[in-house]
């Protein structure tokens, strides 16, 4: 099984993209797909190792007792079980996998309302990344991204709604054939 890449490849992804904020409206959500995949044909999936996020000792972005990891394999199985998939613990058609990232000391280009002058700016970002992967061949078939600017600390009810909002908006953008 040709896997291997998966992880070089979620870094690389998370990187080019920049998820979390108060408000739903600021997450960009995109997702692709390999035009060749017969989506409808996947009825099975399991977990790819175990997905982690970066540690927040300070809760800045992940709020106290709230585990994301956790709200986020839920949601992708929500997602998943509304498609007519079913988690196997041997044998599955596909195998997923998801990251979610913060870059604390993201910079930006800022420009003030009043005096239109542009200065860099420290604006946190944040990305969320979802892959399934044929598990015949090894190839990813779809990539799903979620970014937007971190903005201080949240609460446990808004940090569920911008991942429940983020991840049902990449899979809407899942091919049903």
């Amino acid at each position: 099984m040709k896997t291997l890449f998966v992880l070089p490849l979620t870094l690389f992804i998370l990187l080019l993209t920049g998820c979390a904020s108060t408000a739903t409206q600021d997450i960009k959500v995109n997702a692709e797909a390999d035009p060749k995949a017969r989506f409808s044909g996947y009825k099975t999936y399991a977990w790819l190792g175990s997905a982690r996020i970066i540690a927040d000792d300070e809760g800045v972005w992940e709020p106290p007792k709230f585990d994301a990891d956790s709200e986020l394999r839920f949601l992708i199985d929500t997602e998943l079980r509304k498609r007519g998939m079913n988690e196997v613990s041997s044998q599955p058609d596909l195998l997923v996998a998801f990251a979610l990232g913060i870059d604390m000391d993201a910079l930006k280009l800022k420009q003030d309302p009043d005096t239109k002058v542009k200065s860099l700016e420290n604006v946190p970002q944040g990305a969320l990344v979802v892959i399934l992967i044929d598990a015949d061949t090894g190839f990813v078939i779809w990539v799903g991204t979620a970014e937007a600017e971190v903005k201080g600390k949240t609460d446990e009810a808004t940090a569920k709604q911008r991942l429940k909002y983020a991840v049902h908006e990449m899979f809407k953008k899942l091919p049903t054939d």
